[in-house]
């Protein structure tokens, strides 16, 4: 394929960039051949020219299709380059927040300087057993792999790890050491992971130290072999190190510390144990303040000296040691102090008494003067002679650094011996895996010796890489039968050989050490002389003389001559060694001592492993010995051996590569610096694996792939049955060169950029497809749009006509009625002007004629008065005229009546001397005026009636003014009666006048009255409606106070209900928490128990039958032979020889609270046995005294068994007679058609329910009575020994006689009447407790009055108060009122909780005495009289109804019972051919008949039994789901048996009259029951642990990978690390697999007889694993986070649902536990990138935790171009939208959670004396009672 088909329009590209290192740009043009300049636009829309090499022509490199962008395997892409690489790590870097990446077999591992939650327990858990493929790439998934392959394989495997410093090398090795700590199960049991981690603490003191890269550097190499035995569990490791970098001991460059270990105890230098160093701070000493920055920002340097000496003692090294290490560090330190003074150029000394020196001897424990001697002067030897000769101040100096290097250098390998002591295991080894921690290849400004060294092993080990990549490749060719051809890879041999070969540099630098003269500048000429121009990796640089230049394999790296020969030779004058050796401090020349050992390479031990270290350094010069030649090994010889030995240690494993990176210098959190990226890239080999990948075949798809994500670009012809021919078909048509690809046996093989190319035209494919269906749906919306918009048209059209139309035929009208109006209109004008003009003339007559009429009415009117009043004036003047003559007439009379009066005036004055005629006189007026003054009293108080009044005064006054007249004309006939009236009459005047003052003043006060009654009415009127206003308002208020209070009562009520529920669901959790505490401790105790008892068998085969190769038995369940011994009620002194035969072992996890509570219940126990065993003696006594008393006197046997027989019957008569009162007492109640008065709370009501039950209770004392009469009857037959040898006939006779006897009669009648009379006075305590009740009754109907009239006076004060007060008063009366009600109902259920405890003790003891009473007087009966019992003459029911329904076995048949009935016994033929629980019925028989035995040694031995045999066949077949299912119903059977016949009135609702006959008579089982259901507990965890391993291998393949929906999700292209197949070949498991075998768990419960609720909770459980394991795999799989993974999720989900319904457990919570992988699938599908969308995200999944979300969202991958990725930007909105969210942070769900297991009640209808026991059980020794 041409490159102008790649190089087209809009093809992107990437170009270098000085910044980014690569930028990405859009051809604008087809590129052409010839063409020399490409028209490219940039991302940010720049357009550029960019100028090909006009040698090479090289085209930039293609950007991959978006679809392949943040792959999980670089090698996925389809172009394989630096750009494709870098851009894709960055991707997944930054958006998706993925820290690693496979590149081929290589995992890449970018430190995201952040904790993530991707290292906890369940993540290893979900890697555990997974193909590397199958999950997104983690240091698991390579952990997992070495695992796998050791365990597969048997070969020994290494991880090794590199990077720059601070790349994370060493968190990776410590997470793959938890991985294979976790998964090989010694996590709990050796902790070498515990160990290794403890040493971190002192490595890191001792071998770490700040540089300006990394704040904790690790500064040298250590490769960790872990031990596994023959069963894959760590039994030890190992620890070696490689190049210490000694040089920092006594220099550091700006800005760097020497080791932490040094601070640290600077920092700690004020304890009082270090008192005796005589330390100061960092800064004081000459090695720790060189680089200037003693403190790192964070870092507390006395905290990590804590941290370091607890990690010194957890691994065994003691305090008196860890001081002693101290001190040598100190003394390094207080040595670094010393100073010497020249003399010469020659020679030094020190000063005298120097006190650094003198503190470093002291330390030391040497003597002063010989050290000071030997750090000035060195000795040199001869032949013959020995010289001491003086040196140098520099001379001297570096002798005093080199011999601080070789202190701690020494010390740091004996450090690192002790910890592997530590570490190591006395198990033999069987294989290991080890981890190897090195640096990674550095280059610094200045390099120098270190550099050189740790670049060299980089190179050997990029070759070793190298050779494994080509070596896969081939064999991956080998093995698809592809043509081999030679692939031009990078070998770095000729770098190596320019170092290690002869003559090379390391040569060269031994053998410029050896020369007494040599020195840096004459190594550096002999270099230049050997390489330069000769090899073309060595150049030498313009402008040095003391530099060389290496082209290593990552880049070409400068180094410094100065130092190396110093470095490399390391020289420690002997003499000082010497001088240390004498030491009488015993740790120092422990140090040299182990030198020989330590220093020799040779040393190795024959397994080939490396010495600790090989980074000591010799003295010069010593003896001509064996030793001597060991100490002129340099420092780069001894380097070259250790590194052999290394690589042939890796040669010899299987290698697996982690690459770390560092993504920025900064440690800013995923900030990524793609300068810095590139560098490391090339340096650790990940680009040259892309290269020799590239430079194949690196696209590989199998043909089922390939032909299932191309098989849109095949035509339907194409499609053959065979896959492979229709691929080899269809690729010849596409790609028509066939070097570009191969085909193998079961994949095809693509070069570089065909797979892109591939993609491109199904892409175009698509693309023309989709163009086509949305060119058809656009032009059918637009023809229905077009159709739409014409019928609109029309219709338009249609109405705008119609409306024209209608408004011609209204103008018409309006014109015609236009002219109607107007006819109208005139003719009403004219008319109205006529009628206008009419009224005006007959208004005018009218006028005028009125005018004449009242002129001729007026001339009439003054004539008709001037005529009246000349009769007025004649008749005026007549009666003047008459006036004056009478008046003249008058005159003449008076002067006559006044003689005559005179003289009758004398006769009255003399009358009038005399009372009596004064009386008679005035008599009249005195009773007048009275009645005058009574009158006015009248009217004064009369103000309604005073009009009437002061009319009838008028009227009275009239009249008596009358009289008066007539009384004055009387008088006038007399003078003195004329005097005397007329004084009289002036009084009265004045007495009328002022009752006419009074009667105007009571007038204007009535009138005021009458305004102010008028003004108090209208007053009161508005003073009234404003009441009622105010009332109306009121009333108003009052309802919506009401209505608030009801609201709010409602939602107070609302409240309460919702924190009743919440309170509820809380409970519940907390009782769910609790059960699932209780059922996890049952479980590791179950787990402990195996634990011993399989220790327990592999002592006894070791110490009887030892085998060998003996494998360990499946410890996944146990026996527990004596676990439940001690827990049932009936527990006595008998347990105790039993407990005491226990092992001892067994008593270890025995907790000590539960065996105190046994001890104090067996001390109680016994103490109520001795209490029985007395009251026993006590009976058994008065039974003698009754015996004996019967012998005196004359037998009277048959009256009295005649008589107890006649009171039986007549308490049975009794009691029949009670139910048929209670029978009519219940009719009558029924019947009563008044509601209220069978109302539940009704007075009648609550009198006839107190009737009811004090009925009830007289039956049950009557009844109570007849068992104790019968009790007494039995005692009384078995007391009567027999006296004679007659017959029955002639007993019975004597007894008749005796009866006939009329004392016995007497005694009988007596007996009946105290009878008669002990029923009355029952009957009468009966009548008073009624009538105390009734009081009761009335009191209580009284205190409620009472509460009604307090509740009505509240209610009138709450009305008075403010409405918020009111509210609030209201409110907390209620709460006080609800508070006492509480109050009250809780007293009163402690007070009968306190009366059933009491009575149901008094009843279990006053049973447990009869039945004992019972058993021993049926034992002293002989069988002769138990023959004769069925004839006596007695009315005693048959025996045989009372046991039926109990098996009988004796006590040695109870071992082959337990072995038929549940070892040997087979599930499936049981479940198939006989009831179910079959089993469980049979146990609970025989436990009846040993209860009726009242044997409580056989109960317990039984019960016991029972549980040790399910046990033992538990752990016997416990894998098997229909042995654990099987007996799991039967122990629950078992269970729910000894519930519904204990006699507890609970589980004895359901029960049928002769069912409740078959309880429990003498024992409580309560105990044994709750042992029972832990049984019960651990069979159901089994049970799912069951399940779960049947379930695990198919969830993953049949929920995720397996396509059900063909064609919905194509393949996505592959890398190295092939996932498993989405398609469904021969052996994969489907849906339909997950499906029929939920089918066969379901069938299998239910034909075993399961409870249907705890079938649903199996459902559930088993829902929870599917979802839960989806789910999780799901969020470590980036190839799964798709939208049409989504669909397939949601389809396969709904299957499950479907088969829900079919089996009727959609009830069963099991969807709900779907509800997590639901929502995770609609999320995949849900529109990502609105507000409005992240909204409805959040609302939506609301059963992920934010977590689990944000994880889907980065892991959202698009497998076709149509789809959009997330952007980060909606990612960060959903985190801000979720950021206030409560949950868990853990990411993934725990799959090994089990939800608390219940049991409910489950009473069964089966009749047990209808059981039939098969004869294919083998039970014939038992038999039906």
């Amino acid at each position: 394929m041409a490159a102008s088909e790649l190089y087209t329009k809009y093809a992107r590209v990437w170009i270098p960039d000085p910044e980014e290192v690569w930028k990405s740009a859009e051809l604008l043009k087809d590129y052409k051949p010839g063409d020399k300049v490409l028209q490219l636009r940039l991302e940010e829309g720049k357009d550029l020219e960019y100028c090909l090499d006009p040698k090479t022509k090289e085209l930039p490199p293609l950007r991959n299709p978006d679809i392949l962008v943040g792959e999980n395997d670089l090698t996925a892409l389809s172009y394989l380059h630096e750009p494709a690489v870098l851009h894709n790590l960055k991707v997944r870097f930054i958006d998706s927040k993925l820290i690693y990446t496979y590149c081929g077999i290589v995992l890449v591992a970018i430190n995201p300087y952040e904790q993530l939650p991707i290292y906890g327990e369940d993540i290893i858990n979900a890697y555990s057993g997974q193909n590397m493929g199958d999950m997104d790439p983690h240091i698991f998934a390579v952990a997992e792999e070495a695992y796998k392959q050791m365990a597969r394989d048997e070969r020994n495997q290494s991880i090794i790890v590199s990077g720059e410093s601070g790349a994370g090398k060493t968190v990776s090795a410590k997470y793959a050491m938890r991985y294979f700590a976790t998964v090989s199960g010694s996590a709990s049991e050796a902790n070498v992971e515990e160990k290794v981690l403890a040493s971190n603490p002192i490595m890191e003191s001792i071998g770490n130290a700040k540089t300006t890269r990394n704040d904790n550097s690790s500064r040298f190499g250590k490769y960790i072999e872990i031990g596994f035995d023959k069963r894959y569990r760590i039994i030890g490791a190992n620890m070696r190190t490689y190049l210490l970098e000694k040089s920092r001991v006594v220099f550091q460059a700006e800005e760097e510390r020497n080791y932490h270990i040094f601070y640290q105890l600077c920092a700690s230098a004020a304890l009082p144990e270090f008192k005796t160093l005589r330390l100061e701070n960092a800064n004081y000493f000459h090695y720790t303040k060189q680089g200037g920055s003693p403190v790192i920002d964070g870092i507390d340097d006395a905290k990590e000296m804590v941290n370091t000496r607890q990690a010194c003692t957890l691994l065994g090294i003691s305090d008196s040691y860890q001081m002693g290490i101290f001190r040598i560090l100190a003394g390094i330190l207080h040595l670094g102090n010393v100073e010497f003074a020249s003399r010469d150029a020659d020679s030094c000394t020190i000063p005298p008494k120097h006190e650094s020196l003198t503190i470093f001897c002291d330390l030391m424990g040497v003597e002063y003067e010989e050290m000071a001697h030997w750090l000035c002067h060195r000795k040199l030897a001869t032949a013959t002679e020995t010289y001491i000769k003086p040196i140098s101040k520099l001379h001297a100096i570096n002798a005093r650094d080199a011999l601080a290097k070789h202190i701690y250098a020494n010390l740091f390998n004996w450090i690192v011996d002790h910890v592997n002591k530590a570490l190591h295991s006395a198990v033999k080894q069987h294989s290991f895996i080890g981890v190897l921690d090195i640096y990674g290849f550095e280059t610094f400004e200045i390099n120098s010796f270190e550099q050189f060294c740790i670049n060299y092993a980089n190179e050997k080990l990029q070759q070793q890489f190298n050779m494994h990549v080509f070596k896969l490749e081939q064999e991956e060719y080998m093995k698809e039968q592809i043509p081999w051809t030679l692939i031009d890879f990078y070998d770095n041999q000729p770098c190596i050989n320019l170092i290690e070969a002869k003559m090379g540099i390391l040569d060269l630098l031994d053998e410029e050490c050896k020369m007494p003269k040599g020195s840096d500048d004459t190594w550096a000429q002999k270099l230049y002389n050997t390489h330069l121009n000769k090899c073309a990796l060595f150049e030498k640089p313009r402008l040095s003389n003391k530099a060389f230049i290496i082209q290593h394999f990552a880049d070409k790296v400068e180094y410094q001559c100065e130092g190396f020969l110093e470095k490399n030779k390391d020289t420690v004058y002997e003499e000082q060694i010497k001088v240390l050796k004498s030491s009488k401090f015993k740790l120092l020349p422990e140090l040299f001592q182990d030198e020989e050992k330590v220093l020799s390479p040779t040393s190795a031990t024959s397994s080939g492993r490396v010495p600790l270290s090989r980074t000591v350094v010799k003295p010069a010069k010593t003896r001509p010995s064996q030793t001597s030649k060991e100490h002129k090994k340099t420092v780069g010889h001894q380097f070259r051996n250790s590194l052999h030995l290394l690589m042939e240690t890796l040669n010899a494993t299987t290698p697996h590569y982690v690459r770390c990176i560092k993504p920025n210098d900064f440690k800013f959190p995923f900030t990524f610096d793609e300068k810095r990226a590139v560098q490391q890239l090339r340096a650790c080999g990940v680009l040259e694996t892309i290269r020799i990948s590239a430079a194949g075949f690196p696209s590989r798809w199998t043909y089922q792939e390939f032909f299932s994500r191309y098989r849109v670009l095949m035509k339907q012809r194409d499609v053959l049955s065979d896959r492979k021919q229709t691929c080899k078909n269809v690729l010849e048509k596409l790609i028509l060169d066939k070097d570009k690809y191969q085909f193998g046996k079961t994949k095809i093989f693509f070069r570089a950029g065909q797979v892109a190319y591939l993609e491109k035209i199904r892409a175009d494919k698509l693309r023309a497809a989709c163009i086509r269906i949305q060119k058809t749906i656009r032009g059918w919306l637009m023809r229905k749009k077009y159709m739409r918009m014409r019928k609109a048209a029309i219709t338009i059209q249609r109405y705008v006509r119609g409306y024209q139309a209608r408004c011609y035929a209204k103008f018409l009208r309006r014109t015609r009625a236009a002219i109607t109006i107007q006819k109208f209109q005139r003719m009403y004008v004219v008319h109205k002007r006529y009628q206008c003009m009419r009224a005006a003339t007959i208004a005018l007559q009218a006028l005028l004629r009125g005018y004449m009429a009242r002129n001729k009415y007026q001339m009439m009117l003054r004539e008709h008065k001037s005529i009246i009043i000349q009769k007025h004036v004649r008749g005026w003047l007549a009666r003047v005229h008459y006036q004056r003559t009478l008046k003249a007439i008058v005159y003449l009379q008076c002067c006559y009546r006044r003689m005559m009066a005179k003289r009758e005036l004398k006769k009255l004055k003399i009358e009038a001397r005399s009372v009596e005629r004064y009386k008679k006189l005035h008599i009249g007026l005195e009773n007048k005026i009275m009645q005058l003054q009574r009158k006015i009293d009248e009217q004064n108080k009369e103000y309604k009636s005073l009009l009437e009044k002061l009319s009838s005064l008028e009227i009275t006054y009239s009249t008596e003014t009358e009289r008066l007249r007539s009384d004055v004309e009387r008088l006038r006939m007399s003078e003195e009666e004329a005097k005397n009236a007329t004084n009289r009459v002036l009084s009265l005047q004045e007495e009328i006048a002022k009752l006419r003052k009074e009667l105007h003043q009571t007038q204007s006060e009535k009138k005021t009255i009458e305004e102010w009654a008028d003004k108090y009415k209208h007053e009161t009127e508005q003073l009234v409606s404003e009441l009622k206003e105010q009332n109306t308002l009121l009333k108003t208020e009052k309802e919506e106070l009401n209505r608030r209070i009801h609201d709010q009562a409602r939602e107070i009520t609302e409240t309460m209900e919702k924190k009743l529920v919440e309170e509820t669901k809380q409970l519940e959790l907390d009782l769910n928490d609790e059960r699932l505490r209780y059922q996890n401790l049952l479980n590791e105790f179950s787990r402990l128990e195996e634990r011993y008892d399989d220790l327990k068998d592999e002592m006894n085969l070791m110490v009887n039958v030892p085998k060998p190769g003996h494998k360990r038995t499946d410890s996944t369940h146990s026996s527990n032979e004596s676990e439940y011994t001690f827990s049932s009620e009936i527990t006595e002194a008998e347990d105790l020889p039993l407990r005491m035969e226990e092992p001892s072992e067994k008593k270890a996890p025995l907790d000590m609270s539960l065996f105190l509570k046994l001890q104090k219940r067996v001390t109680e126990l016994e103490q109520e046995k001795q209490s029985l065993q007395d009251e026993l003696d006590r009976k058994e006594e008065q039974a003698l005294r009754a015996k004996a008393k019967e012998e005196e006197r004359p037998p009277i046997r048959g009256a009295e068994l005649e008589y107890e027989s006649l009171k039986r019957q007549e308490l049975e008569s009794e009691n029949k007679k009670l139910k048929n009162e209670l029978n009519e007492l219940q009719k009558a109640l029924t019947e009563t058609r008044s509601p209220e008065v069978t109302a539940p709370g009704a007075p009648a009501y609550r009198v006839l329910l107190d009737q009811l039950t004090s009925v009830s209770e007289e039956l049950e004392v009557r009844k109570e009575e007849v068992l104790i009469l019968r009790s007494q009857l039995v005692s009384q037959k078995e007391a009567i020994q027999p006296k004679n040898t007659m017959t029955d006939s002639t007993i019975l006779l004597e007894d008749v006689q005796k009866m006939k006897d009329k004392g016995e009669i007497a005694q009988a009648y007596i007996g009946l009447k105290e009878t008669n009379r002990l029923l009355e006075s029952q009957l009468q305590s009966q009548k008073k407790s009624h009538e105390n009740e009734l009081e009761s009754l009335r009191g209580e109907i009284q205190s409620l009055k009472e509460e009604n009239n307090r509740q009505q006076q509240l209610l009138a004060q709450n009305l008075q108060l403010p409405p918020e007060a009111r509210i609030e008063a209201s409110l907390q009366h209620e709460i006080t009122r609800l508070t006492n009600e509480n109050l009250d109902l809780m007293e009163q259920l402690e007070k009968q909780d306190k009366t059933v405890r009491k009575l149901k003790k008094q009843l279990k003891v006053f049973a447990k005495k009869i039945g004992e009473l019972e058993v021993g007087q049926i034992e002293n009966i002989s069988p002769g009289q138990i023959i004769d019992e069925p004839i006596r003459p007695v009315n005693i029911p048959r025996k045989e109804k009372d046991f039926q329904g109990m098996l009988e076995y004796k006590k040695e048949d109870e071992q082959k019972l337990v072995k038929n009935l549940i070892l040997e016994l087979k599930p499936r033929g049981v479940a198939v051919n006989l009831i179910p629980g079959l089993p469980a019925y049979i146990l609970f028989m025989c436990v009846r008949h040993a209860d009726y035995l009242n044997d409580d040694q056989k109960v317990r031995s039984l019960l016991t039994s029972t549980i040790n045999g399910i046990k033992k066949v538990l752990k016997k077949r416990g894998d098997d789901f229909e042995t654990v299912s099987f007996w799991l119903s039967n122990t629950c059977r078992f269970l729910h048996c000894l519930k519904q016949y204990s006699g507890e009135e609970g589980f004895m609702k359901h029960n049928t009259p002769r069912q409740n006959e078959h309880c429990l008579t003498n024992f409580d089982l309560a105990e044994y029951r709750q042992v029972l259901s832990d049984l019960a507990i651990q069979i159901y965890q089994q049970l799912v642990r069951v399940l779960e391993n049947i379930l695990q291998p198919m969830i993953v393949s049949g929920m995720l990978e397996h396509e059900t929906i063909q064609g919905v999700s194509g393949v996505k292209p592959t890398g190295l690390r092939k996932r498993t197949s989405s398609i469904a070949d021969e052996g994969t498991y489907t849906l339909d697999s997950i499906i029929r075998q939920l089918n066969s768990f379901h069938s299998v419960m239910c034909q075993h007889g399961m409870d249907p609720e705890l079938i649903k909770q199996v459902v559930k459980q088993m829902f929870y694993i599917v979802g839960a394991v989806t789910l999780n795999n799901l969020l470590l799989r980036k190839d799964m986070c798709s939208w049409s993974k989504g669909m397939q999720i949601r389809y396969n989900v709904s299957q499950l649902e479907e088969w829900l319904r079919d089996k009727n457990l959609m009830n069963s919570g099991a969807k709900e536990t779907l509800e997590p992988l639901i929502q995770a699938a609609q999320l995949l599908q849900v529109k990502k990138k609105t507000d409005e969308d992240a909204e409805a995200i959040c609302s939506m999944c609301n059963a992920l935790t934010t977590a689990q979300i944000v994880k889907v969202l980065n892991l959202y991958t698009p497998v076709n171009e149509f789809e959009e990725r997330v952007l980060v930007s909606f990612i960060r909105t959903i985190q801000m939208r979720l950021r206030d969210r409560k949950d868990s942070p853990q990411l993934l769900m725990d799959a090994k959670h089990i939800f608390p297991v219940t049991f409910p009640f489950n009473p069964s209808s089966l009749a047990l004396e209808t059981i039939q026991i098969p004869a294919s059980l083998g039970l014939g020794f038992i038999s039906r009672v």
